[in-house]
């Protein structure tokens, strides 16, 4: 009895200073967003060259971020359910405006976020269902096109979302993983490598196929390659390989925020949309809620 006196005088004294008290009902999650991470950490280039490669800094935090603070619960999963890595190239200030202290509360919030320590393996949200998750949102970085293009777990994960017509938001390099869908994206990924051609042949009932989307431009690409950059180029580009799968890639002037919404996914050009993505994301989940 004392408790709970304690806890209704405590309740009055908020009110009489102007803070509004949280019902439990108005502190309840708007529901989980499972949150795909990649489980590699480098990227393999032409001429047998290897690039360090991990999430992007700002593509994961200002998404993430804007979740937690509009009511939704992310839940992180990987396919090894390890601590994914993040680029190095991507803790800079460029990537936030040039304001270096923006780049360092970011970093210092995502050292914050717990269950990027301890990830859930993609094939355990296979095993439990997608059904608890109104939206999924997946982060860019070179990462996704080692690991994720051809995740056979996420292929499952990316297919039941698109076949309830659930929010997918995905980012930069990321929409690459929309090939996991594939009935063999092995394939698929080996035939843009080899060039010859008969990638579009392998591409056949896409679910994707005929959609608007958007992902890291060939000149944002070409732009980072060689020595300076990557220290290589890459093995396939990532605008040729949807196309190939039989999607309308809509690029934007290399660097400048781009975001392309086509039914229930949402993808983003590069980190410099990441904030347009982020609202764009929020924005849609609101809509399906309701």
């Amino acid at each position: 009895m004392y408790t709970f006196k304690k806890a209704v005088l405590a309740a009055l004294a908020l009110i009489v200073a102007g803070t509004p008290v949280i019902s439990r009902a108005q502190s309840q999650s708007k529901g989980k967003v499972l949150v795909v991470m990649s489980s590699a950490n480098e990227l393999a280039l032409k001429d047998g060259k290897q690039y360090k490669t991990g999430y992007y800094l700002n593509e994961f935090e200002v998404p993430y971020k804007k979740l937690v603070e509009a009511g939704y619960t992310p839940v992180i999963a990987n396919p090894k359910g390890d601590t994914p890595v993040m680029d190095a190239n991507s803790n800079n200030k460029m990537f936030f405006g040039g304001d270096d202290n923006a780049r360092a509360e970011a970093l210092k919030y995502v050292q914050g976020v717990q269950q990027l320590k301890h990830p859930k393996t993609l094939a355990s949200v296979v095993s439990e269902g997608t059904d608890g998750y109104v939206g999924l949102f997946i982060p860019g970085g070179h990462a996704p096109m080692v690991d994720l293009i051809q995740d056979k777990n996420l292929g499952k994960i990316l297919t039941s979302f698109h076949n309830a017509n659930r929010t997918t938001g995905i980012i930069c390099h990321g929409p690459v993983v929309l090939l996991s869908t594939l009935s063999d994206s092995e394939a698929f990924q080996k035939a843009m490598i080899a060039g010859d051609g008969s990638a579009s042949s392998l591409a056949k009932n896409w679910p994707y196929a005929g959609y608007h989307v958007t992902i890291f431009s060939t000149g944002e690409e070409e732009a980072l390659e060689g020595p300076n950059g990557l220290g290589g180029y890459v093995q396939f580009y990532p605008v040729n390989a949807l196309a190939e799968a039989g999607a309308h890639v809509d690029t934007f002037t290399n660097w400048h925020p781009n975001v392309v919404v086509d039914r229930e996914l949402i993808t983003g050009q590069q980190p410099m949309s990441a904030e347009e993505f982020g609202n764009t994301l929020i924005a849609k989940l609101d809509g399906g809620s309701r």
